[in-house]
């Protein structure tokens, strides 16, 4: 089984005993043999430990800055995008129920439940119960 650790960017500089210079290479290729971490000592290792987490802090680093620079375009097209045309600004939605207990709480069937509802819908009651007489108000636009 080999084991592929890619520790710089830069190229790496391999001795070999027969040969007088050594003989660059990239990092990319440095290949390792599971007998050789195998027969490496305690200090060694920690020490292959240290270069491969300084490499990936580094590159992950330099991923990071890409994509925030990346989201920064991307932000800013969206916002040129966006900048022509504003949102449309909704109406008020008017109350659908209240709670027959305290008149002040009101709801627009919009949304989560709220408090006062809950417990009165666990207990039986329908949510027409609740509603907000229409008539009225019928009555009023029609005059």
């Amino acid at each position: 089984m080999k084991v592929f650790v890619s520790l710089l960017l830069a190229p790496c500089l391999l001795f070999d005993a027969r040969l007088s210079n050594p003989i660059e290479f990239p990092a990319w290729q440095i290949v390792m043999n599971m007998n050789d971490l195998r027969s490496m000592s305690v200090d060694e290792l920690w020490s292959l430990h240290e270069k491969v987490s300084a490499a990936l802090t580094r590159r992950i680093t330099a991923e990071k800055l890409r994509l925030e620079e990346r989201l920064q375009t991307i932000g800013a097209v969206d916002k040129l995008a966006r900048s022509g045309r504003e949102r449309r600004p909704y109406p008020p939605v008017r109350p659908k129920y209240r709670n027959p207990k305290n008149p002040a709480q009101t709801w627009s069937g919009r949304g989560k439940l709220p408090r006062w509802l809950s417990p009165q819908l666990r207990a039986g009651r329908k949510l027409e119960d609740f509603l907000i007489d229409r008539s009225a108000r019928k009555r009023r636009h029609k005059v």
